[in-house]
């Protein structure tokens, strides 16, 4: 055990692997990257919860790539040259990284890329160390995480209940304290739902920041990639290291490299947020999460904000044309031929809900397109004046056996906050927002305009600092 810069034991068993924490023990030389990667394995060995990975590289070749880091760089100086020097991540099972399979959770879909998708060779350029690539519903088609054939991902705090997904596995390797930061993709909310359900934070970039090359797609024009951590500074750290990196391809933004992502919050500085009016919200019968919902939205009356009530109905209406609308040909277009020649390959609820998009026309796809254009002009003009809007990210905690019962219907309750933010451009940050009684975790997610990240980021800073139960660095490793 050493002293870290906060005067708390670090120790493998619990040391926290957040970006600071890490920074503060290599400059001071206390502990170095193979130092933590020889804790991070030893966690993962220790750590009970199935589900989480579908290939880690083996221990050796981190132990290697941390060793290679040390030499090319003085620990002394790695924080500052590198902004990720040391840190320890996990990639999502859809993203490119060179040598290790890519499955989008099915194993007849794999292949071998020979290069690294930008946003992971920007990490590793950084100097992460990357340990694995995680479980996700398959072929990012869901948002409860058991929809694998890798085994279905359970709640960090409670086995009986989702983890949510798609991201799943990235969620829960950064909850359990196994990595620091790992990266997820986000069409629907894959990248902020299960951040909601395990206490964590889920950065969700505003469209073609971040290079989306090397990743498999679920819904082209929509996708991002995300980024779960445990502060949400570390969160923003990757952003800015992620983004513009490498060639971009045809959904970049131009000016995804200098785009300005928005000014800063100082303490105490007045903001406007959108809220729901009373008859916006629905929990499905949970009033415990609507209290936690109101509880919220008064800490951030005390941070200094005003709530101004939004309609709902634009967002609403977005949102439903994401999964019941003709952008589900747009998912099934990009893997038409592959479900074509391997129709038993898939999971039955992924396959009936690829196959939906078979029988979409033309005509449909462009009377919402112009449909679309309407409810972001009315969804955009209500989020002008506002610092963000402020919803929740889930409605309620679902247990595994109620996502068995009707996998369709209550994934789309799940998303009922998340649909609409990808097909508005809008940026998004889920912030951890409390327990529930029956200890599971709840969460807010501020939304704004696209290209206010940083604005979001900072906001989301303040409100974890005045909570009133600091979290712990993560969540323990036993069940």
């Amino acid at each position: 055990m050493v002293l870290a810069h906060n005067e708390s034991l670090w120790s493998e068993e619990r040391g926290s692997l957040t970006t600071d924490t890490l920074g503060a023990l290599f400059r001071s030389n206390a502990l170095r990257p193979t130092d933590i990667v020889r804790a991070v394995y030893a966690r993962i060995r220790s750590c009970n919860a199935g589900g989480i990975w579908i290939t880690l590289v083996p221990e050796e070749q981190a132990l290697a790539a941390a060793a290679a880091l040390q030499e090319y760089i003085s620990p002394r100086l790695g924080p500052d040259q590198l902004p990720l020097y040391g840190v320890p991540f996990a990639v999502k099972d859809n993203i490119d990284v060179s040598g290790l399979p890519t499955t989008a959770a099915c194993p007849d879909f794999a292949y071998t890329p020979t290069q690294s998708a930008p946003a992971v060779a920007a990490c590793l350029a950084a100097g992460a160390i990357l340990i694995g690539k995680t479980n996700l519903d398959q072929f990012a088609t869901g948002l409860v995480g058991t929809r694998s054939p890798y085994g279905a991902c359970s709640s960090a705090f409670d086995s009986r209940y989702i983890s949510g997904g798609s991201s799943s596995g990235s969620a829960i390797a950064v909850a359990r304290g196994l990595v620091s930061f790992a990266l997820g993709t986000d069409t629907g909310g894959s990248g902020r739902i299960p951040a909601g359900y395990n206490n964590i934070f889920g950065l969700k970039p505003t469209r073609g920041l971040v290079s989306t090359t090397g990743l498999v797609p679920a819904c082209r024009s929509l996708d991002c990639v995300s980024i779960f951590a445990q502060r949400a500074e570390d969160a923003r750290a990757v952003l800015h290291v992620m983004r513009g990196f490498g060639a971009p391809n045809e959904f970049s933004r131009p000016d995804a490299t200098t785009a300005h992502l928005g000014e800063r919050w100082s303490q105490g500085a007045c903001f406007r947020f959108g809220v729901l009016a009373p008859h916006n919200q629905l929990f499905f019968d949970h009033d415990e999460s609507a209290q936690c919902y109101a509880a919220a939205i008064d800490r951030l009356v005390g941070m200094g904000g005003t709530p101004i009530e939004v309609d709902f109905s634009a967002f609403r209406e977005a949102g439903g044309l994401l999964f019941n609308g003709p952008w589900i040909a747009e998912r099934y277009g990009d893997l038409a031929g592959f479900i074509g020649s391997h129709p038993d390959s898939l999971l039955w609820v992924t396959r009936q809900i690829l196959e939906s998009g078979a029988r979409i026309s033309g005509a449909e796809v462009f009377e919402a397109q112009h449909r679309l254009r309407r409810l972001v002009q009315k969804a955009q003009y209500q989020l002008t004046e506002l610092a963000f809007l402020v919803v929740p990210t889930a409605p309620r905690p679902y247990t595994l056996a109620e996502i068995a019962a009707d996998p369709i219907a209550t994934n789309n309750e799940i998303g009922h906050y998340t649909y609409f933010v990808n097909v508005l451009d809008l940026c998004a940050h889920a912030v951890p927002n409390g327990r529930l009684r029956s200890g599971m975790a709840t969460g807010i997610t501020f939304v704004a305009l696209a290209c206010r990240d940083d604005t979001l980021a900072s906001f989301g800073s303040a409100f974890e600092e005045r909570s009133e139960a600091p979290r712990s660095s993560f969540i323990a490793l036993g069940p």
